[in-house]
């Protein structure tokens, strides 16, 4: 039980894409003849990392935080990753700039060195993210507790 995290990456398979489409419904008995539309990668996963949430939430879903599913846009990933390398540079400002989330099993909330651990994965995540190798897929975030 606790916070869990997800930043998926999903990509659309247009009819161009047949072949592709069809080696991966080849791999998935009883799928042979059905056409696979979207692929889906786990492109991040965090737990307990409160701050992140409370950022994605703020920033991203209105201010709702109801585990729903919200588009991430690169400008967003763009803009955390940016406000993360600052936090880090400077972790005087982390309480001001990145503050942290009390919630139901969230974690702790002390600036210590989980947190600092935390910001430097979620750096390293967003970095490949935003790597080319991403052009023509859309990111999507949603936490579970």
């Amino acid at each position: 039980m606790g916070l869990d995290m997800y930043l998926n990456a999903k990509r659309h398979l247009w009819y161009n894409e047949d072949e592709l489409a069809n080696k991966i419904a080849e791999n998935f008995p009883g799928l042979a003849g059905k056409r696979v539309k979207e692929v889906v990668v786990e492109a991040a996963y965090w737990r307990k990392a409160n701050s992140i949430h409370k950022w994605f939430v703020d920033n991203v879903q209105d201010g709702t935080d109801d585990c729903g599913h919200y588009e991430v846009s690169k400008e967003d990933l763009q803009a955390l990753l940016d406000l993360i390398e600052e936090v880090l540079a400077n972790r005087k400002t982390a309480k001001d700039k990145l503050p942290t989330a009390s919630g139901f099993f969230f974690g702790q909330t002390d600036y210590d060195e989980w947190y600092f651990s935390d910001l430097e994965q979620t750096r390293d995540m967003l970095k490949d993210c935003l790597d080319d190798k991403w052009k023509g897929w859309y990111f999507e975030y949603h936490s579970s507790w």
